[in-house]
């Protein structure tokens, strides 16, 4: 009657808000039902829960044992709210505390009546504290101490042993109800159910809110356990057999626990599967299809295919199950042209059929078609970058000094690369200067305002390339004085002003940024140190391509001049 935001803060017990994040367009119908299951089986483990504690002398252990359990109870219903607002180191150290504190107790309070089992009890808590242990490393960013899915693996096997070590303590203890230690053998049922549910490969998805949804509610049994632990603590001798019909129950229901998530981990091969979202964690990392194993290649497809990276839509809807987007993949493999790509991506539900799809995306699901056209794109990232080195490398070769006999007192000759989709050209500038930002920017702005192409401002000189956007091959030279003009041979020659405020003038390198850029080590130009300098930029187009030479000597005068228009 009040809405799904209601709904959800009545049986989840958090700020109606948090539907919203689950779910921005309402619930649909298998989470209205789950909701509606859950309600009155948390009212009832509730109802369990705070159910009042049994009256009896303790001593001064128990008492305390019983306060912490308690407060564990509290953080599990209402604390957890509060303490989400703080940092989440404080909440991991806070439950490390509580959790190290409760442990010790159980430790002197429980009558094991054995000292091995007592020790095996400690090494048990041991483990179970290491893994919280590491999550608070984690939270520090402090070094851990092992990978991040073995350790959470083993936090929940850790909780695993020591929950089974205290009922088996309960038991032999005498203190504790049938009932009590049913709890207890009923948490560790949950934990089979959390295990391959949320940490194995292939977990809960957010989007999964029944799911979700159920696991909170059967989640609440731990902590019936423990407040049932807390409540008789007083009790002394045995307590009286539960009926044999109640017995039975208990085990049926332990064996359901444990058994039926298992079996609903497996299904038929038909059944659609979401196993990537476009918001995937594991989808972060973009791997070369040189670096996959044939079995993890249909995992980065599947997330490249729903990837929204740069606000651009999808390729296929977060909907289409896996199968269904593996097989329009390989679909898209064998279509003829951009047509039949288009009518595939449409029947998929595609935002953007008319897009097509591209190869450096196909790969991973049909190396031996792209591979026959793209055979770069079956590299791995080491053969990408040493091909990449040598290509480099061959470009550098084709260029040459165009004053092999006039020598500066530093220089250098390199293919410059320019961004293929539209660059202005390239810089000199003082990457020292702390101003060199905004002189770049003006630099560009006043490039197009001469008809050379050089636009300066201080410590920044744009120069910008005169046929199409290409490569081009550059040499700079400095000199300490002025070189002969040397015009012939060039199609433009042209000398502007420049300013070093840090004694550095240079020419962006490839490694800068990794696509544009020269494509070897620039020198420093600004050999006289912090001052003015002339910036004389020869520039022709032959058969090779276009050619630039900037020399590079001091100067003070601030003029411009057409040496050769």
């Amino acid at each position: 009657m009040l809405g799904d935001a209601w709904l959800w803060a009545a049986v989840e017990w958090s700020p109606p808000a948090y539907a919203k994040f689950y779910a921005r367009g309402g619930f649909d119908t298998p989470t209205v039902v789950a909701l509606l299951v859950a309600a009155p089986v948390k009212a009832a483990l509730l109802w369990l829960i705070l159910r009042a504690p049994a009256p009896g002398p303790l001593d001064r252990r128990a008492k305390a044992l019983r306060r912490l359990l308690y407060l564990a109870v509290a953080y599990t219903l209402v604390l957890w709210g509060p303490i989400a607002l703080l940092p989440d180191a404080v909440d991991t150290a806070f439950q490390l505390a509580l959790w190290t504190a409760i442990d010790v107790l159980y430790l002197l309070v429980i009558r094991w009546r054995s000292r091995m089992l007592r020790a095996a009890a400690g090494v048990m808590f041991a483990a179970e504290l290491a893994g919280m242990a590491e999550e608070l490393l984690d939270e520090l960013d402090l070094p851990e101490l092992g990978p991040d899915g073995v350790v959470a693996l083993g936090l929940m096997l850790g909780g695993v042993a020591a929950t089974v070590i205290t009922v088996v303590g309960q038991r032999r203890d005498g203190r504790w109800s049938r009932g009590t230690q049913a709890a207890g053998w009923l948490s560790v049922g949950v934990y089979a159910l959390v295990i391959p549910l949320n940490v194995l490969p292939g977990g809960i998805p957010i989007g999964d809110l029944p799911m979700l949804v159920i696991m909170d509610a059967v989640g609440l049994v731990n902590t019936v356990w423990i407040a049932a632990t807390a409540r008789e603590l007083p009790a002394e001798g045995h307590p009286a057999d539960l009926p044999p019909a109640r017995r039975r129950a208990i085990r049926v229901a332990v064996a359901a626990v444990a058994v039926l998530p298992i079996i609903a981990l497996i299904h038929p091969e038909q059944t659609p599967r979401l196993t990537y979202t476009g918001w995937s964690a594991d989808c972060h990392d973009r791997p070369g299809f040189g670096d996959l194993k044939p079995a993890e290649r249909d995992a980065v497809f599947l997330c490249r295919a729903r990837s929204t990276d740069g606000g651009v839509p999808p390729m296929f809807p977060d909907s289409l199950s896996d199968q269904g987007i593996l097989a329009s993949g390989r679909a898209l493999c064998r279509a003829k042209d951009r047509d039949e790509q288009k009518a595939i991506l449409t029947r998929a539900g595609s935002a953007r059929p008319a897009w097509g799809a591209d190869p450096w995306d196909l790969v991973y699901v049909c190396p031996e078609i792209v591979g026959a056209t793209h055979p770069e794109l079956l590299r791995s990232t080491t053969e990408a970058e040493a091909a990449n080195t040598d290509n480099i490398a061959e470009e550098n070769v084709k260029c040459r000094d165009p004053w092999p006999r006039t020598k500066g007192v530093v220089q250098a000759t390199a293919k410059y690369f320019l961004f293929a989709d539209g660059d202005h050209g390239y810089l000199v500038h003082d990457p020292g200067d702390e101003a060199v930002a905004e002189a770049a920017e003006q630099a560009m702005d006043r490039v197009y305002d001469d008809s050379a192409l050089i636009g300066v401002a201080d410590s920044a000189a744009l120069i910008g390339h005169v046929g199409d956007v290409a490569d081009l091959c550059l040499t700079v030279k400095a000199f300490r004085t002025a070189p002969p003009r040397r015009t012939a041979g060039w199609d433009q020659v042209n000398e502007v002003p420049i300013t070093s405020r840090s004694g550095r003038l240079t020419v962006p390198e490839m490694g800068e940024d990794g696509e544009v850029g020269a494509g070897a080590p620039m020198p420093n130009l600004a050999i006289g140190g912090k001052g003015r300098y002339r910036l004389r930029v020869y520039v022709r187009i032959g058969d090779a391509g276009e050619e630039h030479l900037v020399a590079v000597f001091p100067g003070t005068s601030r003029k411009r001049l057409k040496l050769k228009p």
